[in-house]
């Protein structure tokens, strides 16, 4: 994207100890893992920090080997404990040794499904072969990913375990020319309402749907919408993303991955299959 056409705003920010949640509870300790899909960037990169900096031991799954290894370094110095496993999530032997490998250093109690890719094309014009790579990652992968988790988690000490999906505003109304992403953000609300509905109480499940955020996924988009739309970049971000949000600036990743953390907490035991929107006022208010 050309830089003098984006707004200042609108780069991705860096991440500092003191912008995320760290809270006190007992299942926050390093014998517990928290597993990370997409963690080479943007919200899969911030969750996987913040994880670790709340004493979970983090494994973090991309499929971008010299971003995860940055990831781990920034989780590392910022006091976490990582490591970084290179994971095709379209492929089952690469998920099944991601999480065999995340079971040989301690319990898995947390799932993060955050990773996802971006095409814009409408219906009428979508390839195909990228409908599936989209299904196949963003919503094969988060179900077989959660169907072993959850396995671990029922042989744990005490039976419980959370998994977060990273849905979206496109979980809740649909935009033009994402239809596929559209898709699978809504299927990912009924995996962890399915999830959480078989979970007895012990794994439970949840969603978040967020507006727009400052990540690769969300500023690489930008000059394929205005040219879709027939608008300029700058009006894509003031009319499109954030045109009915009532805060007229993208959320951080940091900020997404703190309520991550706070799901995954004691504090969130009774969200179980629900969603927490956080989305600016795009879907309520108008």
């Amino acid at each position: 994207m050309a830089e003098t056409s984006m707004p200042a705003d609108t780069k991705e920010p860096e991440i500092t100890r003191e912008e995320i949640l760290i809270l006190q509870d007992k299942n926050f300790n390093s014998n517990n893992v928290c597993v990370v899909s997409g963690a080479g960037t943007g919200i899969g990169r911030a969750t996987a920090i913040a994880a670790a900096v709340n004493k979970l031991m983090t494994v973090g799954l991309d499929i971008n080997e010299e971003e995860g290894n940055k990831t781990q370094k920034m989780a590392r110095e910022l006091g976490g404990q990582m490591i970084f496993i290179k994971t095709e999530l379209t492929r089952d032997e690469d998920i099944e040794n991601a999480i065999q490998e995340a079971a040989k250093i301690g319990t898995i109690k947390y799932l993060a499904n955050i990773a996802g890719i971006q095409h814009i094309d409408s219906v009428d014009n979508f390839p195909m072969e990228k409908y599936d790579l989209m299904q196949r990652l963003m919503l094969r992968a988060p179900f077989y990913l959660s169907k072993l988790a959850i396995g671990h988690m029922k042989k744990s000490a005490d039976g419980l375990g959370v998994i977060g999906n990273m849905a979206s505003v496109h979980a809740h109304i649909c935009t033009k020319n994402k239809p596929v992403y559209n898709i699978t953000k809504f299927g990912l609300k009924a995996l962890s309402q399915s999830i959480s509905a078989e979970g007895e109480g012990k794994i439970r499940s949840f969603t978040l749907s967020t507006g727009f955020v400052k990540t690769p996924l969300a500023l690489n988009q930008i000059d394929a919408q205005a040219e879709q739309r027939g608008i300029t970049a700058e009006e894509v971000v003031r009319d499109v993303m954030m045109g009915t949000s009532r805060i007229k600036e993208m959320m951080a990743p940091i900020e997404v991955a703190n309520l991550f953390v706070f799901g995954f907490s004691c504090f969130a035991r009774y969200l179980v299959g629900g969603d927490l929107l956080f989305d600016g006022g795009m879907v309520l208010t108008y």
